[in-house]
């Protein structure tokens, strides 16, 4: 007898008794992320006083986000459905921020 083939996607295994639909949200229900990237425009403070207006941080936790940005070339500052992340991206790109989203494997 010929077994269904399994397929995988990180952490996902679908097995012949494993609905469509049930591998489809698995796949939805993975985490997205918005991705602030370093920019030779925009001052420390003023990035560092986005994450506050944007997401409510704390001004040391924006403040080390945004150390991590200039030192790292990039911070994961949110994460959450995709919609949501959409959303977190087109505020940072209000404020003028060089922001993308991405989902976590």
């Amino acid at each position: 007898m010929i077994s269904a083939p399994k397929a995988s996607s990180a952490d996902t295994e679908v097995t012949p008794s494993d609905s469509v639909e049930e591998f489809l949200r698995s796949l939805h229900d993975k985490p997205w992320v918005t991705i602030v990237w370093d920019d030779p425009i925009n001052l420390m403070s003023y990035v560092t006083h986005v994450f506050m207006a944007v997401f409510g941080y704390s001004r040391d936790k924006a403040h080390n986000l945004m150390l991590q940005v200039h030192n790292d070339g990039k911070a994961i500052v949110s994460n959450g459905t995709r919609e949501e992340m959409e959303h977190d991206v087109a505020m940072l790109h209000e404020y003028g921020l060089w922001a993308t989203l991405q989902r976590m494997d």
